[in-house]
């Protein structure tokens, strides 16, 4: 039968964001729920060897690094509730957040952390090898990849900065892009023809992604081509590269929020500047729900602690006030 849940501190999300609101947010003695929606940990769930994550040494897992980080959410007091917020009500506090479940969540306060999904290129072999060679974020893997050739796939902004961060560690990069000119900024472009290590291919899609191993001990997977047609001649070719990364965008996951919160032209949430804070006093958005630039899971991170710290600080500020329909 459907229940109704309220608490001070509402998180909507559970990846680096989430659930580092969730850890400060119980330390604060403010009793955090946390609703983790259809994918808990987030992209880091479908990452392998994470060096960039501070404070280890070796390499870690994603999949663990979001164990730990939830363990230590629910060591300090947070309430963990496995559903999915399909409708909010953000016009009157307490907010009222719907679950899938038929579940009602109220909340003073509510912190966003829905985070954002790589867009792919949605073949089969990309899913195979994804994490094997295939990635959508040269700033986490780009270093796996010191002294080979690598495959980077777009033309906007986000392909070339990946293809120029990457000739700092692979030994030639080429981009394929399914056009005749790039749709990234010119200077970027100048950069990126400018670059030794760089060889553009044309007019030109992923129809497979080549590989090898199938995952069994002694018998690695791991990429070795992508095979590639050119859209106007229809001539195929495989391109050997030792990884692929996709670069077409991302989409964040805020399709719940759209109307209820200031969201820019790609569907981030808008916030203060320096701040977590959206335009609905009360309401807060950290990670990559709100972050086009780094998409980092130390950036995340960061961002739900901000996000936490400053709900604690607006509702000692505001504890006592009528909401605007008088029902705080």
């Amino acid at each position: 039968m459907p229940s109704t849940h309220h608490t001070k501190v509402l998180i909507i999300g559970a990846g680096p964001a989430g659930y580092t609101a969730a850890i400060y947010a119980a330390r604060a003695n403010l009793q955090p729920l946390m609703v983790q929606g259809m994918q808990p940990g987030g992209q880091l769930m479908i990452t392998t060897d994470v060096e960039n994550y501070p404070g280890f040494a070796d390499p870690i897992q994603g999949p663990w690094l979001m164990e730990q980080m939830q363990k230590q959410a629910e060591h300090v007091g947070t309430k963990m509730v496995f559903d999915l917020i399909t409708d909010v009500d953000f016009s009157q506090r307490p907010f009222v957040c719907k679950g899938d479940s038929g579940d009602t969540y109220t909340a003073d306060s509510v912190i966003i952390a829905t985070g954002a999904q790589a867009r792919w290129l949605g073949i089969s072999s990309e899913e195979i090898y994804r994490g094997f060679g295939v990635s959508a974020c040269a700033t986490c893997d780009g270093f796996f990849f010191r002294g080979k050739e690598i495959a980077v796939i777009g033309g906007g902004n986000s392909a070339v900065e990946e293809a120029l961060y990457l000739t700092n560690h692979a030994s030639k990069v080429t981009v394929i892009h399914r056009r005749d000119s790039f749709r990234a900024e010119r200077i970027m472009q100048d950069r990126l023809f400018r670059n030794p290590k760089i060889e553009v291919v044309w007019d030109s899609v992923v129809e497979e992604i080549v590989g090898e191993g199938d995952g069994s001990l002694g018998n690695p997977r791991g990429v070795t081509g992508v095979r590639v047609k050119n859209v106007k001649s229809g001539e195929e070719r495989v391109i050997p590269v030792a990884g692929v990364f996709v670069a077409i965008g991302h989409v964040p996951a805020t399709a719940v929020f759209q109307g209820k919160v200031e969201t820019d032209s790609e569907g981030y949430v808008v916030t203060a500047p320096d701040s977590t804070a959206t335009n609905v006093p009360g309401v807060f958005a950290a990670g990559d729900v709100k972050d086009k630039i780094y998409r980092q899971a130390v950036t995340a991170a960061g961002m739900g602690c901000m996000a936490a710290l400053e709900a604690e600080r607006w509702l000692a500020h505001h504890e006592g006030e009528p909401s605007p329909a008088g029902n705080w």
